[in-house]
């Protein structure tokens, strides 16, 4: 009798023991978890890299200007991830500084007389007096200076053209006082060439240093080109902004002597007027016993050019309308080169509604461009509560129905 009742007593201890030490032990754990400082969070880890492919080369495309930071950045190895996190506020942000690009060197190796003189050889007077003719306001607000250099490799019969950098664009983020630029140009009259440059962000004065080399370009073809620089801000949440551009007839410039280097001061783009946007022919018909419209997008007339080449691209995007809010959409194909456009593209669409009073239609006419946002060119809608001839063809298709009317209508401001 005695033995069993040891054994029991020792049981009991030991059970009371192995609880003792569990409940020790997960009180350590879970104090250790509290004294450990919390890791970042994702977001600022995101904010927090800056990445330099290989083929960049050394310059600070991203940051603000600090030697020190520029030799830190030199020490690490191409493939790395540098973590900036001290410098940003609890956001992840940059403090709002304006920062400073240094030139290239090939510029800095120039001096202001160099370039003068390489520009009176190489621009002819009209383009010239052109460029010198600002007027008094222009010169108060001023847009910066591109600096390029052109070059022809005969061996290849390649047009190079290297965008080397910005200096001086004015601030289009009011907030932070910095623009996040980038240049697109296209070789004119045939738009054939569109190239554009990477984007730098939150410098007023960006290195670019991109080469782009256009082959199958005869030199006897090159006096009959022109160059078109678009400088423009990217904008993440609606179209990027325009800060202005650059005109470069080819007219006069020798390239046979090897490479020219030229700096041309930017200019306001040169914004259509209101009053010339052309004119788009729609036919409508309503179908009440099937509940349908039937949009046949026909012609466009009159187009304005939607840059110096006189050419545009145009396309119409359809949106359909209920109460205010889209509820459809359709686009006809791209006419290529052409201020008047034949579409005969038909679309048919559904109503949610007996009737048409809360409906409406609109009408885009765009410019179809690969390296940059399309731009449009014109808007049109149609409707009940549509003025001159959008709310008169509306009128007549709800009047008429089952029956396919057509008119011209003029085009108002995008």
């Amino acid at each position: 009798d005695e033995i069993p009742t040891v054994v029991g007593i020792f049981s009991a201890f030991g059970l009371v023991f192995s609880v003792s030490l569990f409940a020790w032990i997960c009180c350590q754990r879970k104090s250790s978890k509290s004294n450990k400082t919390p890791p970042y969070k994702f977001v600022h880890v995101l904010k927090g890299v800056d990445i330099y492919p290989e083929n960049l080369n050394s310059k600070k495309k991203f940051g603000a200007d600090d030697k020190s930071e520029a030799k830190n950045k030199s020490a690490m190895p191409k493939n790395s991830l540098h973590l900036d996190l001290e410098k940003r506020d609890l956001n992840g942000n940059f403090p709002k500084t304006t920062p400073k690009i240094q030139s290239s060197p090939d510029l800095e190796n120039l001096s202001p007389k160099h370039f003068a003189e390489r520009k009176k050889d190489s621009v002819s007077p009209d383009s010239l007096k052109s460029i010198t003719s600002l007027s008094s306001e222009d010169k108060q607000d001023k847009l910066g200076t591109l600096f390029f250099s052109l070059e022809y490799n005969f061996e290849k019969k390649a047009f190079v053209v290297n965008i080397k950098e910005a200096r001086g664009l004015p601030a289009m983020d009011e907030q932070s006082m910095t623009s996040d630029p980038y240049i697109k140009m296209t070789i004119l009259p045939e738009k054939k060439h569109k190239v554009k440059t990477r984007v730098l962000r939150k410098t007023l004065d960006p290195a670019f240093d991109e080469t782009f080399t256009f082959y199958g370009i005869p030199y006897s073809q090159i006096q009959d080109l022109t160059l078109h620089f678009m400088i423009l801000s990217f904008d993440r949440f609606s179209r990027d902004d325009v800060i202005g551009e650059v005109l470069i007839p080819l007219t006069g410039i020798e390239l046979s002597e090897g490479r020219l280097l030229m700096d041309r001061e930017i200019i306001k783009r040169n914004v259509r007027k209101s009053s010339g946007r052309g004119e788009l022919l729609i036919s409508l018909c309503y179908q009440s016993t099937t509940n349908t419209l039937t949009v046949v997008v026909l012609k466009a007339r009159h187009l304005p050019k939607s840059d110096v080449s006189g050419l545009s691209d145009p396309y119409v995007k359809v949106n359909l309308y209920h109460a205010k809010k889209r509820i459809s959409k359709k686009k006809t194909h791209v006419k290529k080169c052409t201020p008047n456009a034949v579409f005969n593209e038909l679309f048919v669409f559904d109503i949610p509604c007996e009737g048409l009073d809360d409906i409406s239609i609109e009408f885009l006419v765009l410019d179809s461009d690969r390296g940059s946002r399309n731009e449009v060119i014109g808007r049109l809608t149609l409707g009940s509560s549509a003025e001159g001839t959008g709310g008169e063809h509306w009128k007549e298709i709800c009047e008429y129905p089952r029956r396919q009317i057509a008119k011209w209508h003029m085009l108002c401001d995008g």
